[in-house]
């Protein structure tokens, strides 16, 4: 008797319940990490209609559980936005972001983000480009100049808003950089690089002020490595010789042109730059663009 009377009820409950509460709440694998560490975020209700997630950093991800790396230091409150039959329900968290000792940016593209590692042992080139990003000098440029297999060029500013067809690749700010050679750094994949003039005009290998390649490259056999060697009057590390052979790179550029950085997370972004369709004068056939952010 007791046992009928205790199903009776519980299939009452069930029918009443047809529109169950709508619970939420936001979870993250972490609450601290140090930049430029990313955070992994979930959410507890795994059939809502849509999410959506507000970092409060600017950035908003309606993907279920989105990884996200904040640029700035400090406390940030991450706001979460779950929808299903019409209710919403919006849960918070706070989560804490400690500085770096690495100098690094973020090179923002319209077809991913790169994360860049500036060397100590440029100091003119690290402090020049920190300078420029912090004044929003490279907010929407475009990458001008994109060879397959070679590298992708940006950091004109007649790039901005520039018509179709525009000849691009000679502005700059009103000086240029000291070259800042350094055999110890090479220009495998992912390194960055300051662009500049030809020898004829420019003997000394001055930088330009603002504008700067990412190398895509090739990978380089051991016969190739050791034309450039004989070429150039030195020789590579073994370890330099393998990053070559493994990674790619252009290492015919060595010495001629200043390395002061590399992509530490985001290689397959500058594959998918490299890959893009250009037109005449190596420009994309669709724009770009870019924004350079500190992290700090």
């Amino acid at each position: 008797m007791h046992k009928f009377f205790f199903a009776h009820i519980v299939l009452l409950i069930t029918i009443i319940g047809c529109s169950p509460k709508l619970n939420v709440s936001a979870k993250a694998d972490v609450s601290a990490v140090k930049l430029p560490e990313k955070i992994k975020f979930s959410s507890d209700h795994i059939d809502a209609e849509s999410v959506e997630w507000n970092f409060g950093d600017g950035n908003i991800s309606t993907e279920r559980n989105p990884s996200h790396r904040f640029i700035k230091s400090g406390d940030h409150v991450v706001h979460l936005k779950v929808k299903k039959n019409n209710k919403i329900k919006e849960s918070k968290m706070t989560v804490h972001i400690n500085p770096t000792e690495e100098c690094l940016i973020q090179i923002e593209t319209s077809m991913g983000n790169l994360l860049v590692k500036l060397y100590h042992e440029t100091p003119l080139h690290r402090d020049n480009i920190l300078k420029l990003a912090e004044q929003g000098f490279y907010d929407d440029l475009i990458f001008h100049r994109v060879i397959n297999n070679f590298m992708i060029q940006g950091g004109d500013p007649n790039s901005k808003n520039a018509a179709s067809g525009a000849p691009l690749g000679s502005g700059g700010p009103s000086y240029t950089i000291p070259a800042e050679f350094n055999k110890n750094l090479i220009h495998k994949k992912g390194a960055l690089a300051a662009a500049r003039t030809g020898d004829q005009v420019n003997p000394e290998k001055k930088s330009s002020g603002s504008q700067f390649y990412i190398v895509h490259g090739n990978k380089q056999n051991e016969n190739a490595i050791t034309r450039i060697e004989d070429q150039k009057g030195f020789k590579y590390t073994d370890e330099q010789k393998k990053i070559y052979a493994e990674q790619g790179g252009t290492p015919f550029l060595d010495m001629e042109y200043t390395v002061f950085g590399e992509v530490i997370d985001g290689l397959d972004v500058i594959d998918k730059i490299a890959n893009t369709p250009t037109s005449r004068g190596d420009r994309p056939e669709k724009d770009v663009k870019m924004k350079i952010r500190v992290l700090k």
